[in-house]
């Protein structure tokens, strides 16, 4: 028996699997990326994963390697070690996470609305859960300081439930279902604080800007603010079915003697409901743009222009990791 032929060395597993210009590419690289059995491998499935990819980058192909395995290896290894800094990620930040942790807090979030205290728990919850992905998703290798983490953990879970409060004290005369969306309104207006807010660092400094081989031209505030606005936008899309779906078969169901009689059967119901719309939802709000951004060099700043116009006066477009 042969052994099959050597895999190239020239496949690059820096860029995804398939191809991010198109919405399904990106679809499916991020069906691999939010895949939740990502979370159940073990540590020394990870480290394999690592090795495989760091040995194939430096330019040495295992023997019987094939493409599928080189693949699969990258996406593990995509899954739990950060892009920038090679650190293996906090678990229940990674985005293989993202999809059971979010259906616990949505559907908890959804079915536990009607008393203050139980609004503010679920609120801090889901914001000290959001603050985690946030920081362990950050872009670039700039690292954050406690003090900006804590204030932008802080002020994001007072906007949750000063949201959250003030519009449930303004649904109690509305009719019950509009009651049912409160949560979802305090967690679209908390995504605009905290995410801008975890990522003050790069609105003021700026993220790094790359010509389309990956070579750095210096950093951009400009890219920052249309990286952080993109994420923002796909953050409240990702929630969206998730927290608008499920409100409307819940208020049906209710009004059924089914559950009426077994009254314990709402929370979980709920929460499979929202598992349903998070397992597609996560992944098609990430694919919404691609992780590699662009902008023409014309609109960023003067100065960064300047300098980008300095080092390569031909190029027209800069690229940016616009982080998740």
């Amino acid at each position: 028996q042969k052994m099959p032929p050597s895999l190239p060395a020239t496949i690059n597993i820096r860029e995804p699997r398939w191809d991010q210009s198109t919405f399904q590419g990106r679809a499916k690289h991020f069906f691999m990326v939010t895949d939740p059995r990502n979370l159940l491998l073990s540590g020394a499935t990870l480290e394999e994963a690592r090795r495989v990819v760091e040995d194939y980058r430096a330019g040495t192909v295992p023997p019987g390697l094939t493409e599928d395995q080189l693949w699969r290896a990258k996406y593990i290894y995509d899954s739990a070690f950060h892009p920038d800094t090679g650190e293996k990620m906090l678990l229940i930040g990674r985005m293989s996470a993202q999809v059971p942790m979010n259906m616990t807090i949505t559907g908890c979030m959804l079915t536990f609305y009607r008393t203050t205290p139980a609004v503010l728990f679920w609120q801090w919850v889901n914001q000290s859960f959001n603050a985690i992905v946030n920081y362990t998703n950050r872009s670039g290798d700039a690292p954050i300081t406690p003090s900006q983490l804590g204030t932008a953990y802080v002020s994001a879970t007072t906007g949750a439930v000063v949201t959250a409060l003030g519009l449930k004290s303004l649904t109690k005369h509305l009719p019950a279902i509009i009651g049912r969306y409160v949560p979802f309104a305090a967690v679209a207006a908390a995504n605009c604080i905290n995410i801008p807010l975890m990522r003050q660092r790069e609105l003021k400094l700026g993220i790094p800007i790359t010509d389309e081989n990956g070579n750095r031209l210096g950093e951009s505030t400009a890219a920052a603010q249309k990286a952080i606005f993109q994420v923002v936008v796909s953050r409240i899309g990702m929630a969206a079915p998730a927290m608008a779906i499920p409100p409307v078969i819940m208020n049906a169901l209710e009004k059924r003697a089914f559950l009426k009689r077994y009254p314990y059967l709402n929370a979980p119901l709920q929460v499979g409901l929202v598992g349903l719309c998070l397992v597609f939802a996560t992944p098609l709000c990430c694919a919404l743009f691609p992780q590699k951004s662009s902008m023409p060099v014309s609109r960023l700043e003067p100065e960064v222009q300047a300098r980008v116009r300095e080092k390569d006066p031909q190029l027209e477009t800069v690229y940016f990791n616009k982080g998740l």
